[in-house]
């Protein structure tokens, strides 16, 4: 049996009183696009930060690729493929588009490092083609603090891109969005999927989830309630009431 991209057993993390993630068991299945979905403070980023080590988990395991990475530090993570964005962008504000896309693979950049101009050139390829894709290329020596605001979340998506991973864990990548910009966005989404690429995204819009998502996991006050095709959990009732605020007892 082929070892999935990414897989969660049995993850629970508590910050004090508070069970903020219970016993979540997550398959990401290759080339498809998984949704978590849930009222706020379900849990949803928390797994994302577990996953990527970020915090570590109270009990629990994550497998990449089938490899544990329990323990491991982010950037080693990271380098198994596992690329992601946040809701807070992360971007170095005065830095050039194209610096901050650099930025996101200087790990194989320092001078020091194997390679020579042969590698440098690979590097430079790898950010021209991300800020081609994102439509970023006009703009790649503005600066990112000087990008609209659409610009700048496509930007986090360029920082993705470049890296090369191929499991992609996208945080509300694109809340605030105008329609034009959605459109691109779902459009840049769904050409990744069809490269093969694996992404699980958290997005509150449930227009989009339905558009990009093939499964959907339900989480609610940290336990995975539900997972299925997103047509069977969004015509859920219960699932729903407690979507939109109608708590379970």
């Amino acid at each position: 049996m082929t070892d999935l991209p990414l897989s969660v057993r049995g993850l629970n993390k508590k910050f004090g009183g508070l069970t903020a993630v219970q016993d979540v068991d997550l398959d990401l299945q290759a080339g498809i696009c998984t949704a978590l979905v849930g009222p706020n403070g379900a849990g949803k980023t928390t797994i994302f930060n577990l996953i990527t080590g970020n915090i570590p988990p109270d009990a629990g395991e994550v497998l990449v690729n089938g490899k544990p990475v329990r323990g491991m530090v982010p950037h080693r993570i990271a380098r198994m493929g596992v690329a992601r964005s946040f809701q807070d962008l992360r971007l170095f504000g005065r830095m050039s588009v194209r610096d901050n896309v650099l930025a996101a693979i200087e790990h194989s950049a320092w001078l020091w490092q194997p390679g020579g101009g042969a590698a440098r050139r690979a590097r430079e390829a790898a950010v021209d083609a991300a800020l081609d894709r994102t439509g970023l290329t006009a703009l790649a020596d503005a600066r990112a603090a000087d990008l609209a605001y659409a610009e700048r979340k496509f930007l986090s998506m360029a920082r993705i891109l470049a890296t090369g991973g191929r499991i992609w864990l996208l945080d509300e990548p694109a809340s605030g969005l105008d329609p034009h910009s959605r459109a691109r966005f779902v459009s840049l989404v769904r050409s990744a999927v069809a490269d093969g690429v694996t992404i699980c995204l958290i997005e509150h819009n449930l227009d989009i989830v339905t558009e990009l998502a093939t499964r959907i996991a339900f989480l609610d006050r940290g336990a995975k309630l539900a997972e299925g095709e997103p047509q069977a959990i969004l015509r859920d009732p219960e699932l729903i009431g407690i979507y939109f605020g109608e708590r379970r007892t």
